[in-house]
């Protein structure tokens, strides 16, 4: 599989594989999660034109997985990394995240960032893995302030979120 930057065509994939990787928060008992609407593809173009949309695709240019980000307070801010279930287990968002980190390192910025939730094994738990830690309230920025106050006003605060970070060798 290799990652190449989302073109156009891929962005109703991208919506095709967020609605395949909510279908597992049922059975953690998050069906308004599975139930939520992908991206809408104005926002998937906006992220296409800036250069913060990337794809894993299958080797025959097919998208099965997808990673968008924003710069908030001078750190590469993870605002989605989706899989295809038919593709997961295979490093393929650890890959993502890995070419994400060696971009933000290229670009000076001080580290990544997310939010996420708290105690689902594919979220907090795995991030951890991949070398994030959770925020105290007091680390917080002033950005990831405001995304966890939108994040709240969507219905997300609904599970217990956290905001995460990793150092990049920039910071």
């Amino acid at each position: 599989m290799r990652i190449r930057p989302a073109v156009p065509a891929d962005l109703p994939l991208l919506q095709d594989i967020e609605r395949a990787a909510g279908e597992p928060f049922r059975a953690v008992g998050m069906a308004a999660i599975a139930d939520d609407d992908p991206p809408a593809i104005d926002l998937l173009d906006r992220y296409l034109r800036a250069g913060h949309a990337w794809v894993t695709d299958d080797g025959t240019g097919h998208p099965v997985a997808y990673l968008i980000y924003d710069e908030i307070d001078g750190a590469a801010h993870i605002e989605q990394v989706s899989v295809h279930p038919t593709a997961s287990g295979r490093g393929v968002g650890r890959a993502l995240i890995e070419h994400l980190a060696g971009r933000a390192e290229r670009a000076g910025l001080a580290g990544l960032t997310l939010t996420t939730f708290a105690d689902v094994p594919w979220n907090a738990p795995y991030y951890i893995r991949l070398g994030f830690r959770t925020l105290a309230e007091d680390e917080l920025t002033d950005g990831l302030r405001e995304i966890r106050r939108a994040e709240a006003a969507h219905g997300l605060d609904h599970w217990p979120r956290v905001c995460m970070r990793r150092a990049t060798t920039a910071s």
